[in-house]
């Protein structure tokens, strides 16, 4: 099981993390919601829980709890910016489907 970051995704964490002062590192995980069942959940954490997983990418720690892992083995997160639009992406290998506002999916 692994979940990565592109190189412009862990630059961006990485300037995040020291801009905000403290943090392990970024964690991921889903939620259940939306139109097709699970959505992205993405935050800067402060502490590691018994039931996290780790992965170590580009300098950046990543935490995984157990249950959403299943949904995010493989993904890589990468950092886009198209015009004045920028954020994060989801490339995820498990996705079978996607709502049309692109909030929510299913695997």
């Amino acid at each position: 099981m692994a979940i990565s970051l592109s190189d412009a995704a862990a630059e961006r964490v990485r300037n995040f993390l020291a801009n905000r002062g403290k943090g392990v590192g970024l964690r991921l995980g889903v939620k259940t919601t939306g139109c097709s069942g699970l959505a992205y959940v993405l935050e800067f954490a402060d502490e590691v829980g018994e039931e996290d997983e780790l992965f170590f990418n580009n300098g950046v720690t990543i935490i995984v709890d157990k249950k959403s892992l299943v949904y995010l083995d493989g993904t890589e997160l990468d950092f886009t910016k198209e015009g004045l639009n920028e954020g994060f992406k989801f490339v995820n290998p498990n996705v079978k489907g996607e709502c049309g506002c692109g909030e929510s999916f299913n695997v």
